[in-house]
Parts: structure tokens; sequence; C-alpha cells
């Protein structure tokens, strides 16, 4: 029985970028074992995809000292567990579980890639993540960027050798489960909540975005495009996701406006995504930098239509005016007008919605992107056998 050893930097990671990978491979009788920093959401994942976890103390800052410490307890965990591949997602656990998998002399390294921090950062912290980026490669056996954008930054940038890239199937970690994003298989009870914390107004346009509510995610763009708009008093916006001000955060004037607009709802976080999408006009997602954004997928899948900033990842899978609206990334002013095209045009919306919902069907059903990271882990084995 083949072992695997699947690591993010947190276990929300686990339990939403990866949900159902595990169960799979174990399914499939492979050994998987999770690996992550301590988190509530630990029990839930190991309930869920049923494999054991590890708990290794990683963080999301810079933190020299206690990485170091990461890469030891990784070491001596990949030489009890001997694993035929680690498998790494996120760009921490991905820079100390590569170095540490080849230091323990594993075999099979592969690091997946979602995104790229470098890319919105400046100054000395930018060439600082680029070498985080190169090391993390370097010590990869083999690196699955998420997307065909990022696929080609890595190979224009000179990050890793050509030898080493490759995309899973079209691209995304995980795909889109249609049976959980689909508008028939949701709950009356949910979907009453999720009004019931939006509070809209008879006639409001609703106006989501999903994810955290930090600067690389364009939040201060959008805020400032949606109470500036000709359609902020037929409007309401909706965050979700929480403040994170411990990185990259929000400005004071933007956080003041959040909470204190009377169009403006923010709410932390649920599990219950599939509901908000269902109650939304349109999906925003103004990010500075993404790999393949699983929001897109589940907006799509669920028929909403999308404005995005034409970044990596995002322009992926929207493509102006076919699947969605684009507009040049931290161009306030031009999502402003996409948000007020979107309000009046909204039948063409609904027919770049309709055209996404097909595109991503024939993509991106998750149960395809499982078989397809299967046949490449055998692919993989294969090869390190013909090597001995």
């Amino acid at each position: 029985m083949p072992k695997l050893i699947r690591i993010t930097t947190v276990p929300l990671s686990l339990k939403l970028l990866l949900s159902g990978q595990m169960k799979f491979m174990k399914e499939q009788d492979w050994e998987v074992i999770m690996v992550s920093a301590d988190g509530r959401e630990v029990t839930q994942v190991v309930r869920n995809e049923g494999v054991r976890h590890e708990v290794i103390p990683f963080t999301r800052k810079i933190t020299p000292i206690q990485d170091l410490k990461c890469i030891w307890k990784l070491y001596r965990l990949f030489k009890k567990e001997r694993p035929d591949i680690v498998h790494t997602h996120t760009p921490k656990a991905g820079l100390l579980g590569m170095i540490a998998a080849n230091l323990a002399g594993v075999k099979i390294r592969i690091h997946t890639l979602a995104g790229i921090p470098a890319m919105a950062a400046e100054g000395g912290k930018k060439s600082l993540l680029e070498s985080a980026e190169k090391w993390t490669y370097a010590n990869a056996t083999e690196v699955w960027p998420n997307s065909r954008g990022l696929y080609q930054f890595i190979l224009d940038q000179g990050l890793a050798s050509p030898s080493k890239i490759r995309i899973i199937g079209n691209g995304s970690s995980n795909g889109i489960d249609l049976e959980k994003y689909n508008r028939e298989s949701l709950k009356e009870n949910h979907l009453v909540a999720a009004t019931m914390r939006i509070m809209p107004g008879e006639d409001d346009f609703i106006i989501l975005t999903i994810g955290r509510l930090v600067k690389d995610k364009g939040i201060e763009e959008l805020v400032s495009a949606f109470v500036n708009s000709k359609i902020v008093g037929m409007s309401k916006l909706v965050l979700l996701g929480a403040f994170e001000q411990d990185l990259n955060p929000l400005s004071q004037e933007t956080i003041q406006i959040i909470r204190e607009h009377p169009k403006i709802v923010q709410i932390d976080w649920t599990d219950h995504v599939a509901h908000y999408l269902a109650l939304a006009d349109v999906l925003v997602h103004p990010s500075h930098r993404e790999g393949f954004p699983n929001v897109l997928l589940e907006a799509g899948a669920m028929h909403v239509p999308i404005i995005c900033s034409d970044i990596i990842g995002n322009t992926d899978l929207i493509f102006q005016q076919k699947t969605g609206l684009l507009f040049p990334v931290k161009e306030a002013m031009v999502l402003k007008e996409a948000l007020e095209f979107a309000y009046v045009k909204r039948d063409k919306m609904a027919y770049y919605a309709n055209n996404l919902y097909d595109h991503i069907v024939e993509n991106f059903n998750r149960n395809k992107i499982h078989q397809e990271l299967l046949t490449n882990y055998h692919r993989l084995l294969k090869d390190s056998d013909k090597a001995e």
C-alpha cells in the first residue's frame, strides 16, 4: 500500500482547498496522513476525510527559528513514516515541507502552488518571497501550478526547470463539487439564516465577495467602487470573510466604512457559502494575486454572474464578456463602472454566467480532478520504480 503525506500550513486549507482528496485516495487503497498546524478545524477534517492528522506548528509569518524547528519535526516525521510521496500546498508548508522531504530522502516531492505571494509584494519583502519560491521548487521533484497563467509565469520568471512543471487536468487544485454547489441541493433553513444576516431590501441588488478581508484581496478598491457608484442606494454589498489585520491589513478608513455604512454587511465566515451565492446577483472577486480561485468555480457552478480583476488565475476562467466581466487590477473606477453595468445589463450577465457554468461542468468536475491526481501519483511511482 503506497503512503502519501499531504501538507498545508493551516487545517482550514485541508478542509476547504483539498476537501475530499484524502478520503478519495484512502478509498483507492492508499495510506494517507494529513499534516498542518493545529486549529479548530482539525477534528472536523479528520472526521470528513477519515485519515490521520499530525500537527506541525507552522506559522504564516516569517519566523526563522520556528521554521527551523518545523523542518526538524517534519524531517523526523518523514524518517519515521517513510512516505512514497510528500505533497505540499500553501507557501510556508511548501517551503518547509519540500526542504524537509528532500533532506529525509523522500523520492517523490510535489508542491502545488495556488498563487505566488511575491506577485503582490514590494521592495525587500518581494525579493525574500521570490527566494522562498525558488527554494521550494528547487527541493521539489515536480511543481504543479494550478492554472495555466501560473505555469507561464513560472517559466517566464525562470523560477523552476520546465521539466519539473506540470498542470493537472485543466487547472484548479480540487475542482468543484457540483452536488454541493447546486441550487437544488440547498437547505431552506440555511437560506433563511443567510437572508436574515444580509437583511436585503425588497429590490436590493446583492453584490457578494468571498474571502479574507485584506488588502491583497482588493477589498479597499471594492468598497470604494461600491460607495461611489450610482447603484449604492439600490444595492447591498456583502463581505463574506473575516478581518485579518495582522497580515496585509486594510486601511482604518476602509474598516470604518465597512462597519458604519448602512448598505454594507460583513459576515465573518460560514460553512454554507452556497446559500449566500444563491442570494447574490453578482460575485465580485477583485484580488491582486491568485492561483486558480475556487470562489469563481463555486459562483460559476451556482450560475452567479462574475466581475473580477484581470490577474493570473482569474483570467484562466473568466473571459471578457464571454464568461464574465474583467477590470484592470486595483482600478476602483473601472470596477465601479462594471458594477453599474451588471446592475443595468442583467440579461447579459446571466448569459455570461450560463457560458461559465457549461465551461465548468465540462472541465472542472471534482471527480475528474481527483482521478487526474491519482493517475499522476501512479505515474510518479512507476517512474520511481524504474529509476531504482
